[in-house]
């Protein structure tokens, strides 16, 4: 199964590398936090050689926020599709990440069987990039101002 989830992410990743947000760092080939971070600078700097600007920058982590757990495969597969990707596929990531049965062992204990419709399975060759690259709710916040009258 990895290496069909390899050709599929080939194939996601030619879709959306020309949408790419120019500010999306994770999970792509030759990027990297500190690309993230020399970016940031070169924009704060150039714009503050304007005189009376200001640049403000907020950084979060979302790594608390557990993203292969929070994927919602139906937003997931709506913006993929709005980025170009090809109906089949969606509808193949769509039955990929829904409906998966699991269930918990423990010694000789094991649990009921539940259907999962979210996240993604531990460990799949898919999770990272269509959920940072697609996912509607994370998205460049840079706010560049204007030159005005700086009060003294």
């Amino acid at each position: 199964m990895k290496c069909f989830e390899r050709l599929v992410l080939k194939h996601i990743k030619s879709v959306l590398q020309p949408s790419l947000d120019p500010f999306q760092f994770a999970y792509w080939s030759n990027r990297s936090t500190d690309d993230a971070i020399s970016t940031a600078l070169h924009t704060a700097l150039t714009h503050l050689d304007t005189k009376d600007c200001y640049f403000r920058m907020l950084f979060i982590d979302f790594s608390c926020l557990q993203a292969f757990n929070t994927i919602i495969p139906q937003q997931l597969i709506v913006k993929l599709d709005q980025l170009g990707t090809n109906t089949s596929l969606c509808n193949w990531l769509l039955d990929f990440l829904t409906g998966r049965p699991q269930a918990v062992q423990v010694g000789r204990n094991t649990s009921s069987i539940t259907t999962l419709n979210t996240g993604a399975p531990q460990g799949c060759v898919l999770s990272p990039p269509p959920l940072h690259s697609a996912d509607p709710r994370l998205h460049t916040v840079i706010q560049l101002q204007p030159p005005h009258q700086v009060r003294r």
